[in-house]
């Protein structure tokens, strides 16, 4: 058996973007947890596609700064923690196909239990002059509890 071994170079380019990546989704979830709707939006290509649910999301840059107008006075805090990353590169290092897994927790303003999201981030992302960016965002989850989104994207478990 024979195996073929990138270059040194490849790899160690390949190792860098992961870290940049890395970055790009720990951003999102520190601007998320402190309220920062534009540097969010900032972390989005302009044609984005974002999806927290089957009926909630957006499409474009705009539209999806639009979606984050409400999380200053509907949360009164949040921590979203994103592990697990694994990282697929295209063949030129300028896309990359993402998946992550998320636990979130919700402090609501008004009077509710706080909630919980597990799930997973399915991402797909674009290198650009400004860096790595969503271009596809999508929430997938695996379960909830009391969680204000009632309708959520399955991750797609295998039945037994």
């Amino acid at each position: 058996m024979t195996t073929t071994q990138k270059p040194t170079d490849t790899v160690l380019a390949e190792l860098v973007q992961t870290e940049r990546i890395h970055r790009l989704l720990f951003d999102y979830a520190f601007h998320l947890d402190m309220n920062h709707p534009d540097e969010i939006a900032a972390l989005f290509t302009e044609d984005c596609y974002v999806a927290y649910g089957p009926t909630f999301g957006a499409e474009g840059r705009q539209a999806y700064s639009e979606t984050l107008g409400g999380i200053g006075s509907f949360f009164a805090a949040t921590s979203h923690h994103v592990s697990n990353i694994v990282v697929d590169f295209g063949p030129d290092l300028a896309t990359a196909i993402v998946r992550s897994v998320l636990y979130a927790w919700h402090k609501y303003t008004k009077e509710r239990p706080d909630g919980h999201f597990f799930g997973q981030y399915h991402d797909e992302l674009v290198r650009t002059d400004e860096g790595w960016r969503f271009k596809r965002r999508e929430l997938r989850a695996s379960g909830v509890v009391d969680f204000h989104v009632k309708k959520q994207i399955p991750i797609g478990r295998a039945e037994s």
